[in-house]
């Protein structure tokens, strides 16, 4: 007697149905991959979104907590950096301290920094920390890019003041002077504060924010903002 015919699937049905399985896993890992790299893209832009934002949130609050020392310039741009002088509106009694925001880069890879001294409490300690801020805009050392924050990335920068109802470039325009107790015509007279402060970043192109962002400020006790 004939033994009937075992059923089952040949070798080359085999193979095929491995190769469709293996099509169709590279097509779901694709897919997984693809939502993954999105996601981090997504993060990633949120993140410098943020972070400008609280660049910019900051930048808002040193100006607003510009301190008045005598003899001593509260605000100063030399074309690299800005300094100024600030108070914590909270804590008085922790003394003032110097911050600097600067751009540190090429010109197709920079970035936006903030540095901050430590509280001082004597004339001595502000004028080193003011000359340190300086310093640390044309050539920080080790220490001092331990003090600094990395804002955002930025192509390039500009700063203006408003003085005399117009906007005019800082080491342009002429600052009704304001002299120190010991002024002199050894000693240079400080020039008085501006009545708004224009801030012009130009953002690099392939980022979450891109193009020309402008930040006005106004002196608090001048009224609203521009």
């Amino acid at each position: 007697m004939r033994r009937p015919l075992a059923s089952g699937f040949t070798l080359l049905e085999l193979l095929v149905a491995l190769s469709l399985m293996a099509l169709m896993a590279a097509l779901a890992w694709r897919g997984l991959d693809g939502m993954s790299r999105a996601q981090s893209q997504m993060r990633e832009q949120s993140d410098e979104v943020l972070a400008l934002q609280g660049g910019l949130g900051q930048w808002a609050a040193d100006l607003d907590s510009l301190a008045l020392q005598p003899g001593h310039s509260s605000l100063d741009w030399d074309g690299r950096a800005l300094r100024l002088l600030r108070r914590d509106p909270t804590e008085p009694a922790r003394g003032l301290r110097v911050v600097a925001w600067s751009r540190r880069g090429t010109a197709s890879d920079g970035a936006w920094l903030r540095w901050q001294s430590p509280a001082l409490r004597t004339q001595g300690e502000l004028q080193m920390a003011w000359q340190a801020a300086a310093l640390w805009a044309q050539n920080p050392s080790a220490e001092e890019r331990r003090q600094e924050v990395r804002i955002a990335a930025l192509a390039g920068w500009q700063i203006f003041f408003y003085r005399g109802g117009a906007w005019a470039n800082p080491l342009s325009s002429d600052g009704t002077a304001t002299p120190g107790p010991a002024a002199s015509a050894s000693t240079p007279a400080i020039p008085a504060l501006p009545d708004g402060v224009r801030l012009v970043l130009e953002l690099p192109s392939g980022r979450a924010i891109s193009g020309t962002l402008t930040r006005d400020w106004v002196q608090p006790t001048l009224g609203g903002r521009p």
